[in-house]
């Protein structure tokens, strides 16, 4: 499994949280979503703001394809857990 992900390219806040509502992120790479879904993928997910029950929409630039994300856990070294949104 490639773990390309670079901090000079974090996802995108696109939709701020209102009330308890989930915040909405976006992520263009040309990782492929079961790399990005990959747990502790974003290592810097905690320092930009990421929390259990956030929404990533990541797009697969070569591909190219979209897939829908939730972040499921995070810790203060990596957004650990990361589950695509069936």
């Amino acid at each position: 499994m490639a773990d390309n992900y670079a901090t000079s390219n974090p996802p995108a806040l696109i939709s701020q949280r209102i009330g308890d509502g989930p915040a909405v992120w976006s992520y263009k790479s040309v990782d492929v979503d079961s790399d990005v879904n990959a747990s502790g993928y974003f290592d810097d997910g905690e320092a930009l703001g990421m929390r259990v029950g956030d929404l990533v929409i990541v797009v697969d630039t070569a591909t190219p394809k979209t897939s829908l994300h939730g972040v499921t856990a995070v810790d203060t070294t990596a957004t650990t857990g990361f589950a695509a949104v069936a």
